[in-house]
């Protein structure tokens, strides 16, 4: 393979629209392309995904898209994905491969890395140099600085670590690749999706997450309605999820979602390492629990010790 200096972006998206946190990973290509000089390209892999085509040619940092787009990709399993990856891959004209740290992201780029024989770079946060970069270690509590020697860097993005790239300007030209049919390695069978009418829980600009101190999840609307009234996304520590409060989907933390929105509300939440380590980057923390010896309180930027049965009620009564 030879050492070629492309940027190749893989985008996350559900057929009709670009997920916000591809416009943060071509932030952190951006940020390579500084440093290498290389072209950056978007590579769509779906099933009819015209419009998100359409929507990736307006973004101005991005000077090419490849597009496959097939039966095959319309649920874009991993398997699947990862051979078109492979096809683009094995020429050498790229340097580096980068994707979101997303469950799609997390699935899909350990296969590419193995199959390519390099070692996968997670979950960075800064980009050092071309083959230098700043990911966390130990959920979160130390930085390691990490240099590959690899051809091809195959790295994993922390969204909330880089600002999203402007959507507009741009007038990139789209290439459509040939596809194979579907690897068999794995089928579709169905999805369950929640619906909601607030926030996604990693692009809400507010979130208000429970915790073990919600007691049941028969208490969760009282969060509900507070969320309501500020426009808010819900979510939940660890400890409310294993408990059987909400679903996991609600999950907050190293092994849930990782956010940083403009404000965190931490309601009942102890503040264990691994529920800072998905919201400590948050813009104004505040934590609201009875115990004034919990951990959150050290990260927290505003604090009320108080039962959160009388302040959540008396919240939503002041927010009107």
């Amino acid at each position: 393979m030879g050492a070629g200096n492309a940027i190749l972006v893989v985008a996350e998206h559900d057929n009709s629209q670009l997920k916000a946190a591809t416009l943060n990973t071509l932030q952190a290509a951006v940020e390579v392309k500084a440093q290498s000089g290389g072209a950056i390209e978007l590579i769509i892999c779906g099933q009819a995904c015209n419009a998100v085509v359409e929507q990736a040619a307006a973004l101005p940092d991005v000077d090419r898209i490849m597009v496959a787009d097939a039966e095959s990709l319309a649920h874009q399993m991993p398997e699947d994905v990862a051979n078109v990856l492979i096809d683009q891959l094995r020429g050498g004209e790229y340097g580096h491969l980068l994707a979101s740290a997303t469950t799609m992201g997390k699935n899909l780029m350990p296969r590419v890395a193995a199959l390519m024989d390099v070692a996968q770079i997670s979950e960075i946060t800064d980009v050092v140099s071309a083959d230098t970069f700043i990911r966390p270690i130990y959920a979160g509590n130390a930085l390691a600085k990490v240099q590959s020697s690899d051809a091809l860097k195959v790295i994993t993005v922390r969204s909330t670590a880089f600002a999203a790239v402007t959507e507009t300007g741009g007038s990139a030209e789209a290439i459509n690749l040939e596809t194979t049919d579907a690897s068999g390695l794995s089928s579709f069978i169905g999805e369950e999706l929640s619906v909601s009418e607030r926030p996604e829980l990693t692009s809400a600009r507010i979130i208000i997450s429970g915790g073990r101190g919600m007691q049941s999840g028969d208490n969760f609307p009282l969060l509900e309605a507070v969320a309501d009234k500020m426009g808010a996304a819900v979510g939940a520590s660890r400890a409310a999820v294993d408990s059987g409060f909400v679903s996991n989907d609600m999950q907050v933390g190293q092994t849930g979602k990782i956010v940083a929105p403009d404000l965190y509300i931490a309601v009942g939440i102890s503040g264990a390492i691994q529920h800072l380590a998905g919201m400590k980057d948050s813009k104004v923390i505040v934590a609201i629990n009875k115990d004034e010896e919990a951990p959150i309180f050290n990260v927290a930027d505003f604090g009320l010790v108080a039962d959160l049965f009388e302040v959540l009620p008396e919240l939503e009564k002041a927010l009107g």
